[in-house]
């Protein structure tokens, strides 16, 4: 009798076992299920979207819920630039020398705002090999170093507008004076700012304005070049042109 209890009992003690194993198994299968899941849908990059690449595919752009990510040659890197993403218009993504060192830099163009009146535009270089950003001189810095303006209301409701740039002087009057009750001494700047690339060089479109609205009189077409002992690009051409209405 004591010898058929003690078989029933190593019995049933091999029944659990077997039960406690077959029970562990289902339980480690899973969580190896729920790993893998999030492994392979990182939580991080469920919001990032391509919004620009260059023309031959060697620099990419992504829009990420934190800003911007760039992705040179593979290797990636994480901007805070500023992208409304509602203006329309994607980013320009170019890869070219603009330094002359005969290395590519990224040069991404963004659209910032626009509407009646506005077209603003922001421009980032970076260094392809280490991701530093090059700086380029805002039109801000050009219009306090570079350039000079009077603007004085004529007898007949007309503006007389002086501009002083670059050792040269350029007159002209524009057809109507769209405040007549508000005082300005120099043109405004700001509602216009449009950068753009052509034959490696950067180009920038400032307009220069009058009255509140703004009404823009005169485009200053400036070229810029590159100031290796600052590292930066700084306005070297200046051309201005009076707006006709």
């Amino acid at each position: 009798m004591k010898r058929e209890l003690g078989v029933m009992m190593l019995l049933s003690a091999v029944l659990l076992t077997g039960c406690g194993s077959e029970s562990a198994t289902v339980i480690q299968g899973s969580g190896e299920s729920t790993s893998k899941q999030v492994t392979t849908q990182p939580e991080q990059d469920i919001d990032v979207k391509g919004i620009g690449a260059s023309q031959n595919e060697k620099v990419k752009l992504y829009a990420t819920t934190d800003g911007l990510r760039m992705d040179i040659n593979g290797i990636e890197e994480d901007f805070d630039w500023k992208f409304p993403g509602d203006t329309g218009t994607n980013p320009q993504v170019n890869y070219t020398d603009l330094t002359g060192d005969g290395k590519e830099e990224a040069i991404i163009i963004i659209q910032t705002g626009k509407g009646t009146g506005l077209n603003n535009y922001d421009i980032h270089v970076v260094n392809a090999e280490d991701f530093s950003e090059i700086k380029v001189q805002n039109y801000e810095d050009i219009v306090a170093d570079q350039i000079d303006s009077h603007v004085a209301k004529n007898g007949d409701g007309t503006l007389a507008i002086t501009v002083k740039t670059q050792g040269k002087e350029y007159n002209f009057n524009f057809d109507y004076d769209p405040a007549p009750d508000y005082k300005q001494e120099e043109l405004a700047f700001g509602g216009v700012v449009i950068y753009t690339l052509e034959n490696q060089k950067i180009k920038l479109n400032l307009s220069g304005s009058v009255g509140i609205s703004p009404e823009y009189v005169c485009d200053f077409n400036i070229t810029y070049k590159y100031d290796s002992a600052k590292n930066e690009f700084v306005a070297d051409q200046i051309e201005v042109k009076p707006i006709e209405i």
